[in-house]
């Protein structure tokens, strides 16, 4: 059996699958489990909701297919921030946050990965900041209850786009259930922009890092980049995160209706299944 284990972001599936046919197709290309996605749709929001029947017939899903859903992707806080000054907002993400840790537990997915936004859709201020603490301090303790990791991903604004920023906050709330969950694109650009080494900073997580969002970026571009078209240095990025005991790891793409959205997917687990397998001999 291999040392790591890599997933599949599931929006880089056509929506329009069943579970059966997405985790089928996660199979097929060669991957150990997949990342759900809760983001700001209310469809994808819905899912928090599902009932008991609902979650013993997408575990029964995995079972049959033989693969399961590991970690778990919560988008749905760009929208509803959990530093939002509107407290209608704000409640919302809070109560996103802690359904979605309990449907991660009823799941038997692992982590739950947070965006690193104190506030997306408007300003960032003292007042947001404090919020976003005293919210990301209340979901450690639901996540302790629940046996569930908390990451925080490393995101494309100033409040967290360095996993050095992360790593503040996982500080300043002191749980043994919230850490760092780096995107390495986003990471890659702030290094770029910040002039400062990529892996320097991944390190600086040591200890505190759960898994790996493996994304290709261009400068200035965050999202739809082909993998090994950007400036991600994928050999570097891996070989310290796994230095550093990181033996999780994501691709994260997107189907935008390209034709060839599987070829992508498969291409994306050969190209960083490359880089891995040299750490694991």
């Amino acid at each position: 059996m291999k040392a790591y284990k890599i997933g599949l972001y599931e929006k880089a599936m056509r929506d329009d699958l069943s579970w059966a046919e997405k985790l089928s197709c996660a199979k097929e290309c060669g991957y150990d489990y997949v990342e759900i996605s809760i983001d700001a749709s209310e469809e994808k929001i819905q899912r928090i909701y599902m009932s008991d029947e609902e979650r013993k017939e997408l575990v029964d899903t995995m079972f049959e297919v033989g693969l399961p859903i590991r970690s778990m992707s919560v988008s749905a806080l760009t929208k509803y921030a959990l530093g939002d000054s509107d407290p209608k907002i704000r409640h919302r993400g809070e109560e996103i946050l802690e359904k979605s840790i309990k449907l991660a537990a009823d799941l038997g997915i692992r982590t739950v990965m947070v965006p690193g936004y104190d506030i997306y859709f408007g300003e960032s201020t003292v007042e947001t900041k404090k919020y976003f603490l005293q919210n990301i301090k209340a979901g450690a303790q639901i996540a302790a209850r629940e046996g569930v990791l908390l990451g925080f991903e490393t995101m494309e604004n100033e409040f967290m786009n360095t996993t050095a920023k992360g790593a503040k906050y996982v500080s300043m709330v002191e749980s043994p259930y919230l850490k760092i969950y780096p995107d390495s694109g986003n990471i890659t650009n702030a290094a770029v922009l910040h002039k400062h080494d990529v892996c320097e900073d991944l390190s600086v997580g040591k200890g505190n890092l759960i898994a790996l969002h493996l994304k290709e970026t261009k400068p200035g571009t965050f999202r739809e980049v082909p993998f090994l078209t950007g400036h991600v240095e994928f050999e570097r990025i891996i070989e310290e995160a796994w230095k550093l005991g990181v033996r999780r790891f994501v691709t994260e793409l997107w189907d935008v209706g390209q034709p060839e959205w599987k070829e992508d997917i498969c291409f994306a687990n050969k190209s960083m299944r490359a880089i891995l397998d040299r750490q694991d001999n």
